[in-house]
Order: structure tokens, then C-alpha cells, then sequence
């Protein structure tokens, strides 16, 4: 006899209605399509990120018609602690709650390591790995006290394997990968995950850039360095969706999801099977 278990994730398509997500670096690209992606599930949305304040305001306006949620703006330097404080700080006072944190905040540099700038590496730390530490601490007391959190890292296949000319990004992504399961840990027993995404290239603003920069480094073609330097590792050959990346996030904000914590998961298609 096969008996049907249920889920909150197959009864509606809102399963989120009634939290809170605050979604760091989430003005555009993997951050934008993953606070789309809860927004769509019925989850109230904190933005944050760079970007002109008239094009915020209409992503603002655009997802709240859209999904019928609440969407609120934070300008928070994802550098600065005392910034990352008020947003939080401000989160919790404007709703009583904070249910979902998505650290994805993150740029990008390339050089050799003994040609990195120094300026550069103090920068992708502060906004790739320590931005999350700040944001997890001061979130954690809602979440306690509300007896339910889901802490989404945004880490990057570089969490798990390295390359080359990467070092600030790689090791701050190998960090995030070991905050996650510190925090994971830590509040096993408290309703609270805490998980990280390892995504393989996805084609955003930060991609494109490389992009071109690869091409007229290497003397190629767009279109050869996309499958041959960037995708020469991801056996699938295509770049990773945001909207995959969303409904992953959205599974593990989840009931359906309260026994997965602390692991660092690829969606690279198949980079680390090698």
C-alpha cells in the first residue's frame, strides 16, 4: 500500500506566504532571480544591493504587483558592519521577523597571486565572506526566537575546488563553505538550516564581464570562450539558470527541507564529478 506524504511544498505554490527573506546582492543577477523566486512563493522580500535608484524602484513595484508581497530596500555597503547592522536591525523592526537569509553579496578579481592587489583582497573578503558572518550573527536572534530560520550561502563551485588567478574568491568561497556548517552546527536544534549553493558559471553581469575581458585576452570569440575557458570544466556546457538556482533556494526555505543542513551543494552540471 502506498501511502502519499505530504509536504507543504506540494499543497501550494505559496509555501513561503508569511515569511521574510532578506536577499543580499539582489539588484540583479543569481540575487535577483532568487529573491524573484521566493517572492513567487509568497515570501516577503528585503532587497539589497548597488544600482540607480529609479531601476530599484521599479524592480520594487514590479515584484510586489507581480507576486502581491511586500518588498522593501536596503542600501547597506555589504562592507561596512555597522550598515549590515541597520539592515537587519531595521528588517526585524519593520515586520517583527526574519525568516530567510540568502548571503549571495559577492564581486569578483582576477590576477596572479603575487600581482593581486591587496586592495582587492581585503574588499572580496569583506564582501564575499565576512558580509555573511555579520549578517548570520545579528539574524540568528529572530530566528531563534521565532523558532524557524533558513540561512542560504551563496558560495560558488570555487568553494569546493580552486583555479587559478582566484585567490581572494576562492578562499572566500571555501569560507562560506565552512560558515555554513559551523552555523549549521550550531543551531541544529533550533528549527533553523543553514545550507550552501555552489553554483558552476551563470551567466550575469559578472560572467559577461569576464567574457570580454577572456576574449581579448585570448584572441578568441565570444562564443569560444564561453564553451572552451569558462565552461571547460562543466561537462553539461551551458550556464547555470537563475531560475534553477531560486527554485533550489525556495525548496530549502522550506518544511520539506528541515532536516537539510549544513552541506555545500553543486549545481555546476557535473563539474565536481570529475
Amino acid at each position: 500500500m502506498n501511502i502519499p506524504i505530504k509536504t507543504d511544498i506540494s499543497t501550494s505554490s505559496r509555501v513561503l506566504a508569511g515569511k521574510v527573506a532578506l536577499v543580499t546582492g539582489s539588484t540583479s543577477g543569481i540575487g535577483l532571480g532568487i529573491a524573484r523566486a521566493l517572492a513567487a512563493a509568497g515570501a516577503d522580500i528585503v532587497l539589497n544591493g548597488l544600482g540607480v535608484a529609479g531601476e530599484i524602484g521599479r524592480t520594487r513595484e514590479q515584484l510586489s504587483a507581480e507576486f502581491g508581497i511586500k518588498v522593501s530596500y536596503s542600501p547597506a555597503d555589504m562592507t561596512r558592519p555597522k550598515e549590515i547592522a541597520e539592515m537587519i536591525a531595521a528588517t526585524v523592526a519593520g515586520s517583527g521577523r526574519l525568516d530567510i537569509l540568502v548571503n549571495n553579496a559577492g564581486i569578483q578579481h582576477v590576477a596572479p597571486l603575487d600581482q593581486f592587489p591587496v586592495e582587492k583582497w581585503d574588499q572580496i573578503l569583506a564582501i564575499n565572506l565576512s558580509s555573511a558572518f555579520h549578517t548570520t550573527r545579528l539574524a540568528l536572534p529572530a530566528m531563534r526566537h521565532n523558532g524557524f530560520g533558513r540561512i542560504i550561502n551563496i558560495a560558488s563551485t570555487h568553494g569546493l575546488v580552486g583555479s587559478p588567478f582566484k585567490a581572494a574568491y576562492v578562499t572566500a568561497k571555501h569560507g562560506i563553505v565552512g560558515l555554513t556548517r559551523v552555523t549549521a552546527l550550531e543551531t541544529a536544534e533550533q528549527g533553523i538550516t543553514c545550507n550552501a549553493i555552489c553554483p558552476g558559471y551563470v551567466n550575469t553581469p559578472l560572467v559577461e564581464a569576464q567574457i570580454d575581458a577572456q576574449a581579448r585576452a585570448h584572441g578568441i570569440s565570444r562564443d569560444e570562450v564561453i564553451r572552451d575557458v569558462l565552461l571547460a570544466q562543466q561537462p553539461n556546457k551551458r550556464f547555470v539558470k537563475t531560475e534553477e538556482l531560486g527554485a533550489l533556494a525556495v525548496f530549502l526555505s522550506t518544511s520539506a527541507a528541515a532536516t537539510i543542513t549544513g552541506i555545500a551543494l553543486p549545481v555546476d552540471g557535473g563539474w565536481t564529478a570529475h
